[in-house]
């Protein structure tokens, strides 16, 4: 079967599928193979409950349902790319070390408001994920925002080489997978992969007229730019102990999000929405009415006191930023901190340079949980656990009515646990 005949069957059903437990009748069943399963072997299930097609690339199991191709992965993908051209809708991509889902929730807020937009569902931004996400556009779709995700160089570029897009945007460069990228330099140069393909293909970057970095690896191409100041869309910060305010024009927009380090992801939104041409009224709107969720940057109350929530993922750079965050609040500053993954030969370095950081900071009291903290020398007013086990059975302490508490780890510490230890 032809790319375009399989592309034929696609628009005639109710999209694709790469688990039977979620198949929905009529949909194309991609039997996706990885290390721990092989989805060939679900084939015959998903044609039983109701799949238009399976495709496969295991010869044996061909049946009249069947598609037999020579990688199921690698027809997604061409799939997705396919139907991208066919559509022909506008993309744009954004990747970075840090806040990239933030920074698409609050991109999609703003633009939805205006146009009928398609973008990527929680976090599924990789090889998979970006073939998804360009699948589930329609012909209704005006815009598409597309969140690419990686741990090693190579894989932006084959990302963009599969969702082909217009605009672009980093989020930053930072200390994220520094065992993948092979140090900072790694994370630039992959990173900047989406500035490349943008670049060769006289398309357009948004970018940070405030990051050195992105003014430096965009001085030949198209771009627009944002910031503080001498920039097309320039944006002042307001800084908050409690939430963000910006200002844009004469404009007041009142975020839900706490921390600076989510300026520029606003003010990134507040700029794709000018340049598509909303009103200042409609990106208000937009931004206003985001809310974080999934343990990101989430403020939560507890009783007397409040919770910074932003245990869904860390690295050395987004774990800085949160600590330099929770030290402008006042009262009692208290951190519950989990390892930081993937950080590769310097882990403890990093991490050591974490509790330091704390201490200069003068948060009152760091609780740091996991094999690399529990390696690190701790100051007065911190204490190290090598799992959470270990700390829930000790930790003890009531916080104090006037605290405000930052809840950081890497997602596979799940320090979202904490709050079941905290009193009411």
């Amino acid at each position: 079967m032809t790319l375009p005949e399989l592309h034929f069957h696609f628009l005639n059903s109710k999209g694709v599928c790469t688990d039977t437990r979620s198949l929905q009748e009529g949909q194309l069943f991609f039997a996706l193979k990885g290390d721990n399963f092989n989805g060939n072997t679900y084939a015959s299930q998903a044609v039983s409950s109701g799949a238009l097609l399976a495709i496969i690339d295991d010869q044996s199991l061909k049946t009249e349902h069947t598609v037999v191709v020579d990688n199921v992965l690698k027809t997604l993908q061409d799939l997705a790319t396919y139907h991208r051209q066919y559509l022909n809708v506008p993309i744009i991509a954004l990747t970075g070390s840090n806040g990239k889902t933030t920074t698409k929730e609050l991109i999609n807020a703003v633009l939805s408001e205006k146009f009928k937009t398609t973008a990527t569902q929680g976090n599924l931004n990789n090889h998979i994920g970006v073939p998804l996400t360009l699948l589930s556009m329609t012909d209704e779709t005006e815009l598409g925002i597309v969140e690419m995700g990686a741990n090693h160089q190579g894989e932006i570029a084959m990302l963009c080489k599969i969702a082909q897009p217009n605009y672009g945007y980093i989020t930053n460069f930072g200390k994220a997978h520094l065992e993948g990228f092979g140090g900072i330099n790694g994370v630039i140069k992959g990173k900047s992969e989406l500035y490349d393909f943008l670049k060769a293909n006289d398309e357009v970057a948004f970018i940070n007229n405030d990051d050195a970095i992105q003014v430096e690896k965009t001085s030949k191409m198209s771009v627009v730019t944002f910031g503080t100041s001498q920039a097309d869309f320039p944006v002042t910060f307001n800084k908050t102990t409690d939430s963000l305010t910006i200002k844009v024009d004469q404009t007041t927009i009142n975020s839900n999000l706490t921390g600076a380090y989510n300026f520029s992801n606003i003010a990134a939104a507040i700029t794709m929405g000018r340049y598509f041409n909303l009103t200042l009224e409609e990106i208000k709107t937009g931004i206003e009415k985001y809310f974080p969720e999934n343990n990101r940057s989430q403020i939560i109350k507890k009783g007397k006191y409040q919770v910074i929530l932003d245990a869904y993922n860390a690295n050395p750079t987004s774990m800085t930023a949160a600590l330099e965050n929770l030290h402008v609040h006042k009262g009692s500053k208290i951190a519950f901190l989990g390892d930081m993954f993937e950080v590769g030969k310097t882990s403890l370095q990093e991490h050591q340079a974490i509790l330091d950081q704390a201490h200069q900071l003068d948060i009152d009291k760091v609780f740091a949980v996991g094999m690399d903290f529990s390696r690190a020398q701790p100051h007065p007013d911190q204490e190290v656990f090598e799992t959470y086990d270990a700390f829930a059975k000790a930790y003890s302490l009531k916080i104090p009515d006037d605290s405000m508490v930052l809840i950081k780890g890497s997602r596979g510490m799940k320090m979202e646990r904490v709050l079941d230890l905290l009193s009411d």
